[in-house]
């Protein structure tokens, strides 16, 4: 309980600047006269997302699908990339500049290639997240097992082990906490980059109904889709931190506790 509050504790100073961040916005709107096609107030984006919380729910949901799928298949695919890369130096040095180099593409070059492929349904719109989300997470998978000390391998491999088991059992598991680095960083722009691949093309989504309320000139709504998405960004990363805690327990039960002796 007192870890928790602890916690809790940490978190004050933030949700204290953002209460006076919001109230200095909606004062500035009021005061200022500021129109509200340029900026809006916090109230009127709130009396906004109400109204139109009928359309925006089912798009949301779209995007969230996109998100959630196309990044639980980046997590598999990234893993498994930084796996066979760290196996094989052969493969490293032959494929991980091309897949360095395929993230340099921006998203904007690279969309109209999936609507061809794909037209403009969902699954494209996973590919995109996908291929986009992976590159962090193998990275960090490769960085994470080089890290590993030597000597967890040596023991395991004295005891009898194959490499296989080593792997595995050894070297993930004491390299998961810089994999989970590496799933952080791709959990963190997953759904823009679902909501951009579908504003450059798609039927359904946020993307698609943030470009009817920039056509139409309705700053209130363009601001609603802003916040759903931090929304669901922040939703994706709270699944990530329960899932390592789960996975591995708290981070200080990792520490040496003969290192400060």
């Amino acid at each position: 309980m007192a870890e928790a509050l602890q916690k809790l504790r940490h978190y004050v100073p933030t949700v204290i600047a953002v209460v006076i961040l919001v109230a200095a916005w909606e004062i500035w709107c009021r005061v200022g006269n500021v129109s509200p096609t340029m900026i809006s107030s916090p109230s009127e984006i709130v009396d906004a997302t109400i109204d139109t919380w009928p359309t925006l729910w089912p798009a949301t949901l779209v995007t969230a699908y996109e998100g959630f799928v196309g990044f639980a298949l980046a997590v598999l695919c990234g893993i498994i990339i930084g796996i066979v890369f760290y196996c094989s130096r052969v493969l490293n040095a032959a494929l991980f500049p091309l897949l360095a180099a395929a993230q340099t593409m921006p998203l904007i070059t690279i969309a109209p290639l999936f609507i061809i492929w794909f037209g403009f349904e969902i699954s494209g719109k996973i590919a995109i997240v996908a291929v986009f989300g992976l590159f962090p997470i193998a990275v960090q998978t490769i960085r994470g097992l080089e890290a590993v000390p030597q000597f967890y391998s040596d023991v395991a491999l004295t005891c009898g082990a194959t490499k296989l088991w080593t792997l595995w059992h050894v070297k993930l598991r004491v390299a998961a906490r810089q994999i989970y680095g590496g799933i952080r960083i791709s959990a963190a722009y997953i759904f823009a980059t679902a909501a951009t691949a579908e504003y450059l093309g798609a039927r359904k989504g946020l993307g698609i109904w943030l470009q009817a309320a920039y056509n139409s000139f309705r700053t209130p709504l363009i601001f609603s889709a802003t916040f759903v998405i931090v929304a669901l960004t922040a939703v994706l990363l709270i699944v990530v931190n329960v899932s390592e805690l789960l996975l591995l327990g708290p981070a200080s039960e990792d520490e040496d506790p003969d290192a400060q002796e």
